[in-house]
């Protein structure tokens, strides 16, 4: 596969604005914080966020409660968050479609739901490639097998993803560039959906971090046939 193509490039924990705002007198977090994971749950950032969130609560002392707000490729809960009280109670975990979304919004001409300024990043969480996987009782062993049946039947192989524009649709608009093959897109609310789709047949492909399809391959219900990061995933 041509490892030049777009990686995952890491989960973010952003915050709203600055957190200059608190109260000096009160003690943070005085209150419960809360954790927007902008897909459906089973996805990379809630397979993710939740362990995280756990361990916050443990630091602060403080109850972090994790809220799933899906929506356009993501936007709806990265937006909910940009316009969020600076008050450092409403976190982001973010995928790296966050930096891909407003440009999008502004190249079709459409008012961006949120601006990067609106956010401050706070920590890397993980920097996995994306992963390319099928169906295990799919016909396709290999990579090179999958994108010979892409370009023999033009339109006829299906990929899911998490919305327009995000981690799981340029990987493969990328793909499709570069190998001058055409697979027709189906997009899902999240990652959790969209592998949901392809075990019932509804897609033939997924690309996505190896966190929300792991267990399943190790289930033998999927098959990995590529990465888009360097060297073998183990």
């Amino acid at each position: 596969m041509n490892r030049t193509a777009l990686k995952l490039c890491s989960l973010a924990l952003a915050l709203a604005a600055t957190v200059g705002t608190t109260h000096a007198q009160d003690a943070y977090p005085s209150k419960p914080v809360t954790m927007v994971v902008p897909f459906p749950p089973g996805g990379v950032a809630d397979v993710v966020g939740r362990p995280v969130a756990e361990a916050m609560a443990r630091h602060l002392n403080q109850s972090v409660v994790v809220v799933n707000r899906a929506g356009a490729g993501g936007g709806i809960g990265m937006a909910q968050v940009a316009k969020a009280a600076p008050d450092g109670y409403t976190m982001l975990m973010a995928l790296s479609s966050i930096v891909v979304l407003p440009e999008a919004d502004k190249i079709l001409g459409r008012p961006p739901m949120f601006e990067l300024s609106q956010l401050i990043p706070i920590a890397r969480m993980t920097a996995d490639p994306t992963v390319l996987v099928v169906r295990a009782d799919s016909p396709w062993k290999t990579y090179a097998e999958f994108i010979a049946a892409a370009k023999a039947s033009p339109g006829q192989l299906t990929f899911g993803s998490s919305g327009n524009y995000g981690t799981m649709h340029v990987p493969m608009e990328q793909l499709k560039a570069a190998t001058s093959s055409y697979m027709l897109h189906v997009p899902y609310t999240g990652a959790g959906p969209a592998i949901l789709g392809m075990l019932s047949g509804q897609v033939d492909a997924v690309a996505t971090g190896p966190a929300s399809a792991v267990g399943q391959i190790k289930a033998g219900k999927l098959r990995a046939l590529a990465h888009w990061g360097e060297g073998r995933l183990d």
